[in-house]
């Protein structure tokens, strides 16, 4: 079988990745592609710090969320542009130049062969940040242990109905698990050095879905039984976007084109302090697009 035809994510399409575009859900081919490159200050405190993460913004991606923020590079409306390994190893260098605090690479699983060739080539100066939607290949994450200091991943969904009508994947919540268990094995829970910031470690993130919080209080559930001591980032920052955006709504789904209510953050966040789960709650006023990064 040709490497091209990928297994790299849960979906294990096979899909030629052959020429310059895929056939598969990433819609990525032999090349990686990335769609921004720049200090990002919009993280958790214990990854922006004070310069910002040097977040890469890697193009397409396996899940395809049909809400998802990033949606123009997340489906393949902006190709963004392909770079070699040593083309993203010098990039990365160049934003650490820039006083980036870590590099954080942002969905680059679908290119997990090409991102451990730039790792590679050169142990960087500051910690490597694997930012995810949690939906990823333990099989593939185990191609960069000893690459990764930071996992960064999201567990979304807790539910199978959920995962399926949004994101088409209703095997999300046992993948994504067993995604995270992988992640905590290699690196552990943070560690952080005397400016606070996070060396080492996973942190969990989870985003509240308006009209889902049954959804939300099952996930934090799942997350307190199965990662004791992993800390989870409680996200207020929905906004309407992708197809969520579109006149009228997404059929089926129109709790979609709202953002969350006060009373569904508080509902979750309650659940949070109940389960004892240390971490982060982000403030609704965190939504907007001002808030969504400039691809190219």
């Amino acid at each position: 079988m040709s490497p091209y035809q990928c297994r790299q994510c849960p979906r294990r399409c096979h899909a030629p990745r052959d020429g310059p575009g895929g056939m598969g859900r990433c819609k990525s081919g032999r090349e990686m592609r990335i769609s921004r490159a720049a200090l990002h200050h919009w993280e958790e405190p214990p990854i922006s710090g004070t310069r910002g993460s040097g977040a890469v913004f890697f193009t397409g991606c396996s899940l395809g969320c049909v809400y998802c923020q990033n949606y123009e590079i997340s489906a393949g409306e902006k190709p963004g542009r392909p770079v070699t390994p040593q083309e993203l190893h010098e990039i990365l260098l160049r934003l650490v130049e820039e006083g980036a605090h870590n590099v954080n690479l942002v969905t680059a699983g679908h290119y997990a062969d090409k991102l451990r060739e730039a790792l590679l080539i050169q142990r960087l100066p500051v910690p490597v940040i694997y930012n995810s939607s949690g939906y990823e290949s333990v099989e593939t994450l185990r191609t960069l242990e000893g690459l990764v200091d930071c996992y960064l991943p999201d567990f979304k969904y807790a539910q199978p109905s959920l995962a399926g009508a949004l994101s088409g994947a209703p095997d999300y919540p046992e993948a994504a698990l067993a995604a995270i268990g992988e992640m905590v094995r290699q690196v552990g829970p943070p560690e952080y050095g005397r400016d606070g910031l996070m060396r080492r470690g996973v942190l969990i993130r989870h985003l509240i879905l308006p009209g889902h919080t049954k959804n939300s209080i099952a996930a934090l559930e799942r997350i307190a039984k199965e990662f004791p001591g992993i800390p989870v980032s409680l996200m207020a920052q929905y906004t309407p976007w992708g197809r969520a955006k579109e006149p009228g709504g997404l059929p089926g789904c129109p709790e979609l084109s709202r953002p969350i209510t006060r009373r569904e953050l508080d509902k979750v966040q309650a659940a949070l302090f109940q389960l004892g789960l240390d971490g982060f709650v982000q403030d609704r006023t965190a939504k907007g697009a001002q808030f969504i990064p400039q691809f190219f």
